[in-house]
Protein backbone atom coordinates (compact mmCIF):
# COMPACT_ATOMS: atom_id res chain seq x y z
CA UNK A 1 0.00 0.00 0.00
CA UNK A 2 1.52 3.28 -0.91
CA UNK A 3 1.33 6.24 1.59
CA UNK A 4 -0.86 8.41 -0.16
CA UNK A 5 -3.50 5.73 -0.66
CA UNK A 6 -3.32 5.13 3.43
CA UNK A 7 -3.98 8.63 3.97
CA UNK A 8 -6.95 8.73 1.85
CA UNK A 9 -8.55 6.00 2.94
CA UNK A 10 -7.70 6.75 6.73
CA UNK A 11 -9.47 10.02 5.86
CA UNK A 12 -12.54 8.47 4.60
CA UNK A 13 -12.55 5.87 7.28
CA UNK A 14 -12.28 8.45 10.08
CA UNK A 15 -14.98 10.78 8.32
CA UNK A 16 -17.48 8.18 7.17
CA UNK A 17 -18.07 10.61 4.26
CA UNK A 18 -16.50 11.19 1.22
CA UNK A 19 -17.24 14.58 0.45
CA UNK A 20 -15.91 15.42 4.17
CA UNK A 21 -12.65 13.01 3.75
CA UNK A 22 -11.73 15.12 0.42
CA UNK A 23 -12.11 18.31 1.76
CA UNK A 24 -9.83 17.65 4.77
CA UNK A 25 -7.04 16.40 1.94
CA UNK A 26 -7.35 19.32 -0.24
CA UNK A 27 -8.64 17.40 -3.42
CA UNK A 28 -11.79 16.87 -5.24
CA UNK A 29 -14.45 13.96 -4.18
CA UNK A 30 -14.10 12.28 -7.84
CA UNK A 31 -10.19 11.90 -7.47
CA UNK A 32 -10.59 10.33 -3.88
CA UNK A 33 -13.06 8.06 -5.12
CA UNK A 34 -10.78 6.42 -7.69
CA UNK A 35 -7.86 6.02 -5.27
CA UNK A 36 -9.95 4.17 -3.02
CA UNK A 37 -11.11 2.47 -6.06
CA UNK A 38 -7.90 1.34 -6.45
CA UNK A 39 -6.91 0.44 -3.41
CA UNK A 40 -9.84 -1.65 -2.89
CA UNK A 41 -8.59 -3.56 -6.05
CA UNK A 42 -4.82 -3.84 -5.06
CA UNK A 43 -6.07 -5.65 -2.10
CA UNK A 44 -8.90 -7.49 -3.43
CA UNK A 45 -11.50 -6.69 -1.06
CA UNK A 46 -13.92 -4.03 -0.50
CA UNK A 47 -13.13 -1.68 1.99
CA UNK A 48 -16.48 0.14 2.91
CA UNK A 49 -20.10 -0.26 2.19
CA UNK A 50 -21.22 2.57 0.64
CA UNK A 51 -24.29 4.17 -1.40
CA UNK A 52 -25.63 7.69 -1.67
CA UNK A 53 -26.53 7.90 1.59
CA UNK A 54 -24.26 5.82 4.05
CA UNK A 55 -20.76 4.87 4.02
CA UNK A 56 -19.17 2.62 6.75
CA UNK A 57 -16.13 -0.01 7.05
CA UNK A 58 -16.46 -3.70 5.66
CA UNK A 59 -15.08 -6.21 8.28
CA UNK A 60 -11.68 -6.09 5.94
CA UNK A 61 -12.00 -2.15 5.84
CA UNK A 62 -11.52 -2.36 9.97
CA UNK A 63 -8.87 -5.17 9.57
CA UNK A 64 -6.76 -2.29 7.91
CA UNK A 65 -7.01 0.76 10.16
CA UNK A 66 -4.19 -0.19 12.20
CA UNK A 67 -1.68 -1.02 9.21
CA UNK A 68 -2.63 1.92 7.49
CA UNK A 69 -2.31 3.72 10.67
CA UNK A 70 1.38 2.30 11.13
CA UNK A 71 2.21 3.12 7.99
CA UNK A 72 1.42 6.77 7.69
CA UNK A 73 3.72 7.14 10.86
CA UNK A 74 6.17 5.49 9.77
CA UNK A 75 6.61 7.85 6.71
CA UNK A 76 6.14 11.19 8.74
CA UNK A 77 9.11 9.31 11.07
CA UNK A 78 11.22 8.93 8.02
CA UNK A 79 10.60 12.36 6.87
CA UNK A 80 11.96 13.23 10.52
CA UNK A 81 14.74 11.05 10.72
CA UNK A 82 15.73 12.82 7.14
CA UNK A 83 15.32 16.32 8.65
CA UNK A 84 17.47 15.72 12.00
CA UNK A 85 20.12 13.86 10.59
CA UNK A 86 20.51 17.31 7.77
CA UNK A 87 20.42 19.35 11.02
CA UNK A 88 22.95 17.26 13.14
CA UNK A 89 20.71 16.10 15.34
CA UNK A 90 21.06 12.61 14.65
CA UNK A 91 24.45 10.44 12.88
CA UNK A 92 27.27 8.87 14.17
CA UNK A 93 30.37 10.36 14.77
CA UNK A 94 34.03 8.61 15.62
CA UNK A 95 36.04 10.54 17.90
CA UNK A 96 39.66 9.31 18.58
CA UNK A 97 41.48 10.55 21.59
CA UNK A 98 45.14 9.25 23.54
CA UNK A 99 44.08 8.71 27.03
CA UNK A 100 45.00 9.74 30.11
CA UNK A 101 45.49 13.11 29.71
CA UNK A 102 42.28 13.99 27.71
CA UNK A 103 40.05 11.58 29.72
CA UNK A 104 38.28 14.11 31.61
CA UNK A 105 38.21 16.83 28.84
CA UNK A 106 36.85 14.14 26.21
CA UNK A 107 34.51 12.51 29.10
CA UNK A 108 32.70 16.27 28.99
CA UNK A 109 32.40 16.27 25.50
CA UNK A 110 30.38 13.51 25.55
CA UNK A 111 28.16 14.47 28.08
CA UNK A 112 27.30 17.39 26.60
CA UNK A 113 26.58 15.20 23.51
CA UNK A 114 23.98 13.31 24.87
CA UNK A 115 22.50 16.72 26.89
CA UNK A 116 22.17 18.62 23.58
CA UNK A 117 21.88 16.13 20.97
CA UNK A 118 20.43 12.65 22.45
CA UNK A 119 19.88 11.31 19.54
CA UNK A 120 23.40 11.92 17.88
CA UNK A 121 25.99 8.99 18.78
CA UNK A 122 29.67 9.86 19.66
CA UNK A 123 31.51 7.11 20.00
CA UNK A 124 35.46 7.05 21.37
CA UNK A 125 38.07 5.06 20.70
CA UNK A 126 41.13 5.74 23.01
CA UNK A 127 44.80 5.61 22.43
CA UNK A 128 45.08 6.81 19.35
CA UNK A 129 48.54 8.78 19.34
CA UNK A 130 48.78 11.73 17.03
CA UNK A 131 50.63 9.91 14.25
CA UNK A 132 48.63 6.73 13.93
CA UNK A 133 45.11 8.45 14.60
CA UNK A 134 45.94 11.34 11.59
CA UNK A 135 46.23 7.79 9.48
CA UNK A 136 43.10 6.49 10.68
CA UNK A 137 41.39 10.44 9.66
CA UNK A 138 42.55 10.56 6.26
CA UNK A 139 41.25 6.88 5.62
CA UNK A 140 37.91 7.52 7.16
CA UNK A 141 38.10 4.95 10.05
CA UNK A 142 37.76 8.11 12.34
CA UNK A 143 35.52 11.31 12.12
CA UNK A 144 37.48 13.70 14.71
CA UNK A 145 40.93 13.36 16.50
CA UNK A 146 42.73 15.22 19.31
CA UNK A 147 46.09 15.23 18.66
CA UNK A 148 49.52 17.66 17.81
CA UNK A 149 50.92 18.12 15.07
CA UNK A 150 53.65 20.10 14.11
CA UNK A 151 52.77 19.84 10.24
CA UNK A 152 48.94 18.41 9.06
CA UNK A 153 48.70 17.35 5.28
CA UNK A 154 46.33 19.18 2.86
CA UNK A 155 43.60 16.78 3.04
CA UNK A 156 42.87 17.86 6.81
CA UNK A 157 41.23 20.96 8.78
CA UNK A 158 41.57 21.59 12.09
CA UNK A 159 40.63 24.00 15.33
CA UNK A 160 43.48 25.15 17.48
CA UNK A 161 41.58 23.98 21.26
CA UNK A 162 45.13 24.76 23.18
CA UNK A 163 48.78 25.54 23.76
CA UNK A 164 50.54 23.33 25.69
CA UNK A 165 54.52 23.45 27.66
CA UNK A 166 56.89 21.42 26.90
CA UNK A 167 58.84 20.01 29.90
CA UNK A 168 61.10 17.97 31.59
CA UNK A 169 59.89 15.04 33.68
CA UNK A 170 62.97 14.00 36.34
CA UNK A 171 63.04 11.40 38.97
CA UNK A 172 62.36 13.49 42.55
CA UNK A 173 65.97 12.92 43.65
CA UNK A 174 67.48 13.41 40.60
CA UNK A 175 70.56 15.51 40.85
CA UNK A 176 69.13 18.39 38.56
CA UNK A 177 65.36 18.01 39.91
CA UNK A 178 66.24 21.36 42.06
CA UNK A 179 66.83 23.40 39.31
CA UNK A 180 64.19 26.09 38.51
CA UNK A 181 65.09 25.25 34.41
CA UNK A 182 67.24 22.51 32.71
CA UNK A 183 69.49 23.15 30.51
CA UNK A 184 69.41 20.44 27.24
CA UNK A 185 73.05 20.54 27.11
CA UNK A 186 72.71 19.35 31.14
CA UNK A 187 70.84 16.41 29.44
CA UNK A 188 73.33 14.70 27.07
CA UNK A 189 74.47 11.80 28.96
CA UNK A 190 70.84 10.86 30.58
CA UNK A 191 68.99 7.91 29.79
CA UNK A 192 65.32 9.00 28.04
CA UNK A 193 62.01 7.48 27.95
CA UNK A 194 59.79 8.02 25.29
CA UNK A 195 56.39 7.50 23.77
CA UNK A 196 55.45 5.61 20.22
CA UNK A 197 57.47 7.67 17.56
CA UNK A 198 56.41 8.08 13.63
CA UNK A 199 56.16 10.27 10.72
CA UNK A 200 54.66 13.72 12.27
CA UNK A 201 54.83 12.11 16.29
CA UNK A 202 55.50 15.97 18.07
CA UNK A 203 57.23 14.22 21.13
CA UNK A 204 59.44 12.10 19.13
CA UNK A 205 59.84 15.37 16.74
CA UNK A 206 60.81 17.73 19.49
CA UNK A 207 63.07 15.76 21.72
CA UNK A 208 65.13 15.17 18.38
CA UNK A 209 65.25 18.64 17.40
CA UNK A 210 66.51 19.60 20.98
CA UNK A 211 69.30 17.02 21.00
CA UNK A 212 70.41 18.24 17.70
CA UNK A 213 70.56 21.66 18.81
CA UNK A 214 72.12 20.58 22.17
CA UNK A 215 74.76 18.35 20.59
CA UNK A 216 74.11 15.10 21.52
CA UNK A 217 71.75 12.05 20.42
CA UNK A 218 69.45 10.77 22.90
CA UNK A 219 70.13 7.56 24.49
CA UNK A 220 66.34 6.01 24.71
CA UNK A 221 66.39 3.11 27.08
CA UNK A 222 62.18 2.29 26.58
CA UNK A 223 59.38 3.00 24.81
CA UNK A 224 56.26 3.50 26.63
CA UNK A 225 52.97 2.40 25.39
CA UNK A 226 51.32 5.81 27.03
CA UNK A 227 51.63 8.32 29.11
CA UNK A 228 50.64 6.87 32.85
CA UNK A 229 53.34 3.93 31.99
CA UNK A 230 56.07 6.70 30.63
CA UNK A 231 55.81 8.87 34.19
CA UNK A 232 55.52 5.78 36.18
CA UNK A 233 58.79 4.58 34.69
CA UNK A 234 60.22 8.12 35.42
CA UNK A 235 59.01 8.01 38.92
CA UNK A 236 61.21 4.83 39.16
CA UNK A 237 64.13 6.45 38.29
CA UNK A 238 64.28 4.49 35.11
CA UNK A 239 65.01 7.72 33.01
CA UNK A 240 63.77 11.38 32.10
CA UNK A 241 61.65 12.55 29.25
CA UNK A 242 60.37 14.98 27.24
CA UNK A 243 56.88 15.72 28.45
CA UNK A 244 53.67 18.34 27.87
CA UNK A 245 52.31 20.45 30.50
CA UNK A 246 48.90 17.83 30.16
CA UNK A 247 50.51 15.09 31.30
CA UNK A 248 51.71 16.66 34.34
CA UNK A 249 48.24 18.37 34.87
CA UNK A 250 46.21 15.53 34.24
CA UNK A 251 48.79 12.37 35.60
CA UNK A 252 49.42 10.84 38.67
CA UNK A 253 53.20 11.93 39.48
CA UNK A 254 54.77 10.58 42.44
CA UNK A 255 58.18 10.87 42.88
CA UNK A 256 58.23 13.00 39.72
CA UNK A 257 59.47 16.81 39.40
CA UNK A 258 58.67 18.58 35.95
CA UNK A 259 61.12 21.43 35.19
CA UNK A 260 61.05 23.72 32.16
CA UNK A 261 63.95 24.23 29.36
CA UNK A 262 66.06 27.49 29.99
CA UNK A 263 66.08 27.93 26.29
CA UNK A 264 62.73 28.63 24.80
CA UNK A 265 60.68 26.06 22.97
CA UNK A 266 58.28 26.71 20.55
CA UNK A 267 54.43 26.02 22.45
CA UNK A 268 52.79 22.40 21.21
CA UNK A 269 49.39 23.37 19.63
CA UNK A 270 46.34 20.51 20.54
CA UNK A 271 44.05 20.28 17.73
CA UNK A 272 40.28 18.81 17.00
CA UNK A 273 41.04 17.73 13.09
CA UNK A 274 38.71 16.07 10.71
CA UNK A 275 38.73 15.63 7.22
CA UNK A 276 38.99 18.47 4.69
CA UNK A 277 34.92 18.66 2.78
CA UNK A 278 33.66 15.99 5.29
CA UNK A 279 30.23 17.40 5.26
CA UNK A 280 28.55 15.39 7.57
CA UNK A 281 25.98 17.43 10.04
CA UNK A 282 26.77 15.41 12.89
CA UNK A 283 30.07 16.17 12.75
CA UNK A 284 30.00 20.04 12.39
CA UNK A 285 27.39 19.49 15.72
CA UNK A 286 30.05 17.85 17.47
CA UNK A 287 32.75 20.82 15.93
CA UNK A 288 30.58 23.35 17.09
CA UNK A 289 29.98 21.57 20.55
CA UNK A 290 33.68 21.34 21.21
CA UNK A 291 33.82 24.96 21.32
CA UNK A 292 31.89 25.22 25.01
CA UNK A 293 34.18 22.15 25.83
CA UNK A 294 37.63 23.28 24.33
CA UNK A 295 36.80 27.26 24.16
CA UNK A 296 40.60 27.30 22.45
CA UNK A 297 42.71 30.84 22.04
CA UNK A 298 40.69 31.40 19.18
CA UNK A 299 40.33 31.01 15.38
CA UNK A 300 43.12 31.90 13.52
CA UNK A 301 43.78 29.18 10.80
CA UNK A 302 47.26 27.39 11.98
CA UNK A 303 48.64 24.12 10.22
CA UNK A 304 46.21 22.72 7.58
CA UNK A 305 43.10 24.88 9.01
CA UNK A 306 40.34 26.35 7.12
CA UNK A 307 37.26 27.23 9.01
CA UNK A 308 35.54 23.31 9.83
CA UNK A 309 31.74 22.80 9.48
CA UNK A 310 29.71 25.35 10.13
CA UNK A 311 32.73 27.61 11.45
CA UNK A 312 33.47 31.17 10.89
CA UNK A 313 37.33 32.01 11.57
CA UNK A 314 37.46 33.96 15.34
CA UNK A 315 39.54 36.17 17.10
CA UNK A 316 40.56 35.85 20.67
CA UNK A 317 43.80 36.32 23.10
CA UNK A 318 45.62 32.61 23.29
CA UNK A 319 46.54 31.21 26.64
CA UNK A 320 49.41 31.26 28.07
CA UNK A 321 51.59 28.22 26.94
CA UNK A 322 50.94 25.26 29.12
CA UNK A 323 47.33 25.97 30.07
CA UNK A 324 44.29 23.44 28.58
CA UNK A 325 41.09 24.90 28.32
CA UNK A 326 38.04 23.36 29.74
CA UNK A 327 37.66 21.18 32.43
CA UNK A 328 40.91 18.42 30.75
CA UNK A 329 43.50 17.97 28.74
CA UNK A 330 44.34 16.75 25.93
CA UNK A 331 46.43 13.49 24.31
CA UNK A 332 49.96 13.22 24.68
Amino acid sequence: MEVHKAQAFLAVAEELHFGRAAQRLHMAQPPLSRLIRQLESELGAALFDRNTRHVALTPQGEALLEPARELVMLSQRMKDVVRRSQDGEIGRVRLGFAGASVNQAVGELARQVRRRHPGLSLELYSSQFSHLGLERVLDDSLDLLIGRWDFLPAGIDSRLIAIEELLIALPENHRLADREAVAAEDLAEEAWLVLPGGAGATLPNRLNTLAMNAGFVPRIVQVAPDSWTLIVLVGAEMGISLILSSVRDNVPSRGVVYRPLVAEQKPVEVRMIWRRGDDSPALRSVVELSRTVFPGPGEEPGPGEEPGPGEEPGSGAAPEPGSFPGPGAAPA
